[in-house]
């Protein structure tokens, strides 16, 4: 049973009022009696919690900064009206700061035998897999002086998906791959590994693209115009160990990672390639294989969602195996690391070979765009200093990069907005040179 402030100050007054008339001792007691019999009779009219009904409908996935709607339906099944204050209890990351008070707490006024939807609106600040904790309902009697208390488990899941911010870049890389494609008036010649079309010479077009045979059936020069391989391999590997908990501005380094993934996997599955995921760090945690195109980005997605660093060492030659079973032809390497001297000399370096021997390796790392900011500094003494650090860390990681080329690797080195469409254009790169 709750008690409400108005009984406390139902309590003061009538222990003023009766003062006057009865004697002290008296009156409090009669005040009191008389308090806890309405009291009691609040509370013998106040609906029972126990025998409320509650289902939940709603939206189950939601992108991360939006707006999910959760609803639950309320049947009172009692024969009193239910007088109610309700908390619809979610994690707090379901909830701007400071907004879950409102958003989750509702009154309502059922009569007996019918049913009210209440609406939960949250805007997740995490991504992952958001659970309802409880539903606590207090029920009030008529006159408002006690209360019923409960809980009930509603489960629902909501699963916050990553915002994909790089989508705006996907049409401008769309339309480049049309080019490459041939698909537009604008036609990249004497580029790609796959025989297109043949078409009459303009001046400037390389001369080893004439086909002569056609030249001497026509009469007329003839070039060849080729495009691009599709059915290709594309595995994008995803380092999931403590250098990718790291946060560069506003969100971990994992973060900008997954958004270049996931811009990087749409193009390459509407350019006819095969595109696969694997999240490691000691071990598998997150893998995409097989899917066909239109489903490559929903399974990238889903499987991205719930995927967290581990506070670990990444294991470079377990990594290595695995990308090696997965692996079974050629294929473009996408890795999503950092550029830190250390691990990579030690760890990535040494399982390199195995690696470049088959297949075509990108290493796409985030760098901070605040070490960019501090390298610009020279207004103060502390602005110098913290920019000749600035300087020693892009240093360290120019070598580390320059390393990494020199066994054939293209690396990828930007700042979360930059990271996305750089990755990209290397990728189109690839293909119209026909490396990949």
């Amino acid at each position: 049973m709750a008690l409400t402030g108005r009984t406390a100050l139902i309590s003061a007054v009538g222990a003023l009022f009766v003062g006057f008339v009865l004697p002290s001792w008296l009156g409090i007691l009669t005040v009191q009696l008389a308090l806890l019999i309405a009291i009691l009779f609040d509370l013998a009219l106040a609906a029972p919690v126990r025998r409320l009904h509650f289902t939940r409908t709603g939206d189950t996935t939601v992108r991360l900064t939006g707006e999910a709607h959760t609803h639950l339906t309320l049947t009172n099944p009692s024969r009193r009206t239910l007088r109610a204050k309700i908390r619809d209890a979610w994690p707090p990351s379901s909830f701007q700061p400071g907004s879950d008070i409102p958003a989750s707490r509702h009154t309502v006024r059922i009569p007996a035998s019918e049913r009210r939807r209440l609406t939960t609106a949250l805007h997740p600040t995490r991504r992952g897999d958001h659970h309802a904790v409880r539903v606590t309902v207090r029920s009030y009697g008529p006159l408002g002086l006690a209360a019923r208390q409960g809980n009930h488990h509603v489960p629902w899941t909501l699963r916050v998906l990553p915002p994909f911010n790089s989508r705006k870049h996907l049409p401008a890389k769309l339309a480049r791959l049309r080019e490459l494609d041939g698909r537009t008036s604008i036609l990249t010649r004497g580029e790609g590994t796959e025989f297109d079309s043949l078409r009459d010479y303009t001046p400037g077009d390389d001369t080893r693209s004439i086909d002569w045979r056609a030249t001497a059936r026509r009469q007329d020069l003839a070039v060849r115009t080729w495009r691009p391989e599709r059915d290709r391999r594309i595995l994008l590997v995803l380092e999931t160990g403590r250098t990718s908990a790291g946060r560069v501005g506003d969100i971990p380094r994992l973060d900008a990672s997954m958004d270049a993934a996931l811009l990087l996997g749409a193009l390459a599955a509407r350019a006819g390639d095969r595109v696969d995921l694997l999240a490691y760090d000691r071990r598998v945690r997150a893998s995409v294989q097989g899917h066909a195109a239109r489903d490559v980005l929903p399974a990238l997605t889903e499987a991205l969602a719930p995927l967290e660093s581990e506070l670990v060492e990444a294991d470079a030659r377990g990594l290595a195996a695995t990308i090696h079973r997965r692996t079974a032809r050629r294929s473009l390497i996408v890795l999503f690391t950092g550029l830190d001297a250390a691990p990579v000399e030690e760890a990535l370096l040494p399982v390199l070979p195995g690696l470049t021997q088959r297949n075509e390796l990108i290493v796409a790392a985030v760098a901070d765009p605040r070490i960019e900011e501090m390298a610009t500094g020279r207004h103060t003494p502390q602005s110098v200093y913290a920019a000749a650090a600035a300087e020693q860390t892009r240093a360290a990681r120019r070598r580390t990069a320059d390393r990494l080329r020199h066994h054939g690797i293209t690396v990828i080195d930007a700042t979360p907005d930059r990271l996305a469409p750089d990755l990209a254009d290397a990728y189109l790169t690839l293909k119209s040179t026909g490396r990949l």
